[in-house]
């Protein structure tokens, strides 16, 4: 058996918590149901298979690497080709903002149905015009608002804090929307973007809830268990555990939710994997309820650069999520690297942000302890997701030691 790189497995620390409150013996109940809906994901999976350019993303089974780690099976969602966005956040951004449009022109008096094919035709133009939306971003969040918005007509503000990269900005910009860059943290940009939406009557897209802010931050989530439900349907078996980035915790809770829904009480295990230097769901799960972290939140993970959970989110993964890992940005680096070689499967590109889970998996397995506390071995199936492309390509580059452009056209 070829062994997984034991730099990769055994030169990182990782931190472990295991969530006391975790409730796996039981169906999802109504305090779930509450924040991430059936009728909610049926809503949202039936308008974004009908948009432009709609497409399943793939899922990977990485069988090599499952075999080199000692696991059952590997799968990974490969969000790179989403919309052309290269992330799964095109699902989560964009909804929101044609939810909000039809709010509007609800309230306008309009009664037929408002589609995406009516609003990129230019139909309820005038009207449609008059909205500014505008968010907080680390990229990808922004880049699929401000494609929503930019398709639908309507005006859109991003705003960006200090590590965001010029090449994410630029990302954005190129759909008409306008990037204003806010010194500090992840944090401090959503707190301007707030406060800025409610001095000009803006609507504020986020993709993180705060108390009196919630409907919009659920629309979003309700995006993304669109992308849970078809790696769902696109496994050969139910996943024993699934690994999933952090962040704020909006895509973790469509995980836990979606998952809860289909499976029930025998549902997997759920473990988040957030930057050690951003770690509020870590700190959370710890404390037992949300807790911000503090600092420059100075992580190469852009996308988990996030100091304060979600409230909805909590709602979710206070019950739902059983573990909580972190890793350093150099286990991510090496787990982009290891997937762009193609040693033990088809190469393929994971962003930054990407590789946070199935790094944690990767070093979970070379450590016994962690292993046998996390309930491993070598019959468990694993689910973990690229959560982006090269959504920074120099940095990719930088990072790899190679373009992304060349990775995808290893054979």
């Amino acid at each position: 058996m070829t062994a997984v790189p034991s730099r990769l497995l055994t030169a990182h620390p990782v931190a472990h918590v295991a969530n006391p409150r975790a409730e796996g013996g039981r169906p999802i109940g109504p305090r779930e149901r509450a924040v991430l809906s059936p009728e909610g994901f049926a809503a949202a999976r039936d308008e974004i298979r009908v948009w432009p350019g709609y497409a399943e993303t793939p899922l990977r089974r990485l069988d090599g690497l499952a075999a080199a780690a000692g696991l059952g099976a590997l799968v990974v969602k490969d969000e790179a080709p989403r919309f052309g966005l290269g992330s799964f956040k095109a699902l989560g951004g964009a909804y929101a903002v044609l939810r909000v449009l039809r709010r509007l022109l609800a309230d306008r008096g309009v009664t037929e149905p408002v589609t995406v094919a009516d609003l990129i035709a230019g139909r309820w133009r005038e009207d449609v015009a008059e909205l500014t939306v505008c968010c907080a971003t680390d990229g990808n969040h922004g880049r699929s608002v401000a494609w929503g918005a930019g398709r639908y007509g309507c005006r859109c503000v991003i705003y960006v804090h200090a590590t965001v990269s010029r090449a994410r900005c630029e990302a954005i910009a190129r759909f008409g929307a306008e990037v204003r860059r806010v010194p500090g943290t992840y944090d401090d940009s959503v707190r301007k973007a707030a406060d800025d939406a409610a001095a000009n009557g803006w609507v504020v897209v986020s993709d993180t809830s705060y108390p009196g802010y919630m409907e919009i931050p659920r629309d979003v989530m309700q995006g993304y268990t669109v992308m849970v439900d078809e790696a769902i349907r696109q496994m050969d078996a139910p996943p024993t555990h699934v690994f999933v980035q952090g962040g704020v915790g909006g895509l973790a809770a469509a995980v836990a939710a979606q998952t809860w829904e289909v499976w029930g009480a025998e549902r997997p295990r759920i473990i988040t994997v957030e930057p050690d230097r951003a770690a509020c769901l870590f700190e959370s799960v710890r404390v037992g309820y949300p807790k911000a972290v503090h600092g420059d939140l100075d992580t190469l993970m852009a996308g988990l650069a996030c100091g304060e959970v979600s409230l909805l989110a909590w709602e979710v993964l206070e019950a739902g999520l059983h573990d909580a890992l972190t890793v350093p940005d150099a286990a991510a680096v090496e787990v982009m690297q290891l997937l762009a070689a193609g040693r033990h499967d088809p190469a393929f590109v994971a962003g930054e942000s990407a590789t946070a889970g199935l790094a944690g998996c990767l070093l979970a397995m070379a450590d016994p302890a962690l292993k046998a506390a996390l309930g491993l071995d070598a019959t468990s199936r694993v689910l973990a997701f690229s959560t982006e492309g090269a959504t920074d390509p120099a940095l990719y580059a930088e990072l790899v030691g190679r373009p992304a452009e060349t990775v995808e056209a290893m054979p």
